[in-house]
């Protein structure tokens, strides 16, 4: 597919995907979604990729979603595009390598939803985060109800839903939504930082961590620990990455994955 909104960097095993629509603030729209679809499906498809990082040209991270193509829906056509962002913003957390959102700026609305369907989220001193349908008379499409009180716990996530507030970086390290805060300038090479420091681990590892939290968190403690005990005995054995992991520790050298 031929991007016209992202820009894909791809070095040391991370990949760096810039949205780039910045006279729109990156808003999104139907194309947004069919590209990062695609792109989604291309890095699945690369296994010399170990980790995605997310980001936003000029000020915004991404401003929401685009109101001039939403503005003439009509009930069917609004229930298609929230089920369109919904699967995109899923898709992050189905790929099996870590997924980081890098908040440049405002992550408002889809953008904010965009930003918790990825693993974790890093932002600049000069993030602002907020869900402000409710000005204009609607709610969240892109599962922001469902995955904002998940994160931040019920009180917090309706505080932010119901007011429309848009609260700082500080703020939303304060309540769990950021887990890091730099400054702009240091933003792309902490993100940068973090993510070479989880591609030097164990990629089973990894991709066994994202898969067991995910799925964990969707079950019951027992089912979880039986998942967990599961995917911990399948690291272990001859040809095994835990076997190298462990035996390079023992012979004090560096794994080689």
């Amino acid at each position: 597919m031929e991007y016209q909104i992202l820009k894909t960097e791809i070095s040391d095993g991370i990949a760096v995907v810039t949205i780039s629509r910045p006279k729109a603030m990156n808003a999104l729209n139907t194309r947004f979604f069919n590209e990062m679809d695609s792109l989604v499906a291309e890095i699945n498809a690369n296994n010399d990729v170990r980790v995605m990082i997310i980001t936003g040209e000029g000020k915004a991270f991404v401003a929401g979603a685009d109101i001039a193509e939403m503005v003439d829906k009509g009930s069917e056509a609004g229930k298609a595009f929230s089920r369109l962002g919904q699967n995109t913003f899923s898709s992050f957390g189905k790929m099996s390598i870590p997924v980081i959102a890098a908040i440049n700026g405002f992550a408002l609305g889809g953008g904010l939803e965009l930003a918790m369907g990825c693993d974790f989220r890093i932002a600049s001193t000069k993030a602002k985060f907020g869900q402000p349908e409710v000005s204009l008379g609607l709610i969240p499409g892109y599962a922001g109800t469902q995955r904002l009180p998940r994160l931040v716990g019920m009180g917090d996530a309706l505080y932010l839903l119901m007011t429309a507030d848009m609260i700082g970086a500080e703020d939303a390290l304060r309540i769990g939504l950021a887990q890091k805060v730099v400054e702009p300038e240091e933003l792309m090479e902490t993100a940068t930082k973090v993510a070479g420091t989880i591609a030097s681990k164990g990629p089973e590892a990894i991709k066994k961590l994202k898969k067991i939290v995910r799925d964990g968190v969707n079950t019951s403690q027992i089912k979880g620990e039986e998942l967990e005990a599961e995917e911990f005995g399948s690291l272990f054995g001859e040809g095994k990455q835990g076997k190298e992991g462990m035996q390079a520790f023992l012979e004090k050298r560096k794994p080689e994955w």
